[in-house]
């Protein structure tokens, strides 16, 4: 089972290619500044996470408002997640946790995704300026997509 709401977010280190060089992105790095929003996902260039994340792009605008940075975490290569995003509009920060080890942090591995091996279960996490995580959810399948309504309603309890 995930994390639940009231714990510590782990911080993390994950690896980003979204400006066009690599580059190291730390959850502790908006402690005291800004709102994040994690939505863990299981595999760039897939039907439902193509969906999530472009929904989500057309959507950054409500996050922006709710002092919030969003990043999308698959255990995909920060290659893969790039091309993937060019090719499909994605503007949503995307990590890449290819080790697993921030998905295992936050307890949402999928131990098998289609005989591919592990991968990030589907999952949304609120995590607080201090730190604490104010919303978690996992989905029931990795075709489920996150109740993005809630997401926005603990960001909104958060001022």
């Amino acid at each position: 089972m995930a994390l639940t709401v009231g714990t510590i977010a782990p911080d993390f280190t994950l690896r980003s290619l979204s400006t066009g060089e690599l580059e190291d992105r730390t959850l502790s790095s908006h402690r005291g500044q800004s709102n994040v929003v994690l939505l863990f996902f299981p595999a760039a260039f897939t039907g439902v996470c193509t969906q999530e994340m472009c929904d989500v792009t057309n959507g950054l605008g409500a996050f922006g408002d709710a002092d919030a940075v969003v990043y999308g975490i698959s255990g995909d290569t920060a290659f893969a997640q790039a091309a993937w995003a060019e090719q499909n509009g994605i503007k949503v920060s995307l990590l890449s946790d290819y080790s697993k080890k921030t998905s295992q942090a936050y307890d949402v591995v999928l131990p098998d995704l289609a005989g591919h091996g592990p991968a990030a279960k589907r999952a949304a996490f609120v995590v607080d300026k201090q730190g604490v995580i104010r919303y978690a959810e996992e989905t029931p399948t990795p075709v489920d997509l996150p109740n993005f309504d809630a997401v926005r309603a603990a960001l909104a309890e958060l001022g």
